[in-house]
């Protein structure tokens, strides 16, 4: 069957999508469609969206969403609350920082300081029946940042299934969701090489590899380099000796939660994927080392003579 695929940018990334015969461009352009609202929907990087809505309304008065919003916010929060890593409260730090844009800056402590109490998913107020979200605090931001992505790449395959897509191919930039089932082959991306050198292979099964790096979106100043993911207890970027994480999961919404947790507690969160049904990991050190978890060695191969598998 020959590859159908299309380019296009979104979510603040280049966008990949591929379909195999008997699909048509019409299945890649219905999810580029499903993209764009669920873009418009979510996106804190516009003045308005739902998202933004609920923003502006902190510590004023609850906002009504859709359930596409609520869904995705009651799980974003329900993750948050478990302490893990993950903050879907973020926002003002995120904003503060605002890596990845051309007004990049490091804050100064009291900037910080001033947005640590803010960052706080226990003041958050969900209503189910009203699907309702009312952030307590003036100057609260939610940010889905951090799952968004997983979130629309399982919706493009709901998407793809009910059009019949037998076989596909969603890459977000950095979530792919392998659609189809045989074995797929995906590269591991080379944190410190260009965009497209890979220093492994992955053989999977139809899943959803999700890679959160240091190297893709960062700052640069006095020679200290600051990457975009941050520690909602210092108000810094974490600190550790990973460059990047990838999960394999069997959706990306999964996927996405965990390269985040993944990533805020280093290697010692390997004990705690190992407890986690289908879902395994693999973790690429600033030191150039390799570490996977249980039934991934075999699945692997090295490319990259400069990396060593531990």
């Amino acid at each position: 069957m020959l590859p159908l695929k299309k380019s296009y940018f979104a979510l603040g990334a280049l966008i990949n999508l591929t379909v195999f015969a008997p699909a048509t461009e019409a299945d890649l352009e219905a999810a580029y469609h499903l993209i764009q609202h669920y873009e418009d929907v979510l996106t804190v990087n516009r003045p308005q969206s739902e998202v933004m809505t609920i923003n502006h309304a902190a510590g004023e008065h609850v906002v009504v969403v859709s359930a596409l919003t609520y869904q995705l916010v009651q799980t974003a929060v329900n993750v948050s609350l478990q302490q893990l890593g993950f903050n879907v409260a973020i926002g003002p730090l995120v904003k503060l920082w605002h890596i990845g844009f051309s007004d990049a800056h490091k804050p100064s402590d009291r900037a910080i300081a001033t947005k640590l109490p803010l960052i706080d998913p226990q003041q958050i107020e969900l209503n189910e029946q009203q699907h309702s979200v009312f952030l307590r605090q003036s100057g609260m931001e939610l940010d889905l940042g951090a799952i968004a992505k997983g979130y629309i790449a399982d919706a493009i395959r709901t998407l793809w299934q009910q059009r019949h897509v037998v076989q596909g191919i969603i890459d977000l930039g950095g979530n792919i969701l392998l659609v189809g089932q045989q074995q797929w082959r995906v590269g591991i991306q080379a944190p410190d090489r260009q965009r497209g050198q890979m220093i492994m292979r992955l053989t999977t099964d139809a899943a959803a590899v999700v890679t959160s790096g240091i190297y893709e979106r960062h700052l640069q100043i006095d020679g200290h380099d600051y990457h975009h993911m941050f520690d909602s207890q210092t108000g810094y970027p974490i600190k550790n000796n990973l460059a990047s994480v990838t999960i394999i999961a069997s959706d990306s919404l999964t996927a996405d939660i965990w390269t985040t947790i993944a990533f805020y507690q280093g290697l010692a969160s390997r004990k705690l994927i190992a407890q986690q049904p289908d879902l395994a990991a693999i973790y690429v050190t600033k030191t150039q080392q390799i570490y996977l978890t249980a039934g991934l060695k075999d699945k692997v191969e090295l490319l990259d003579s400069a990396y060593q598998i531990q």
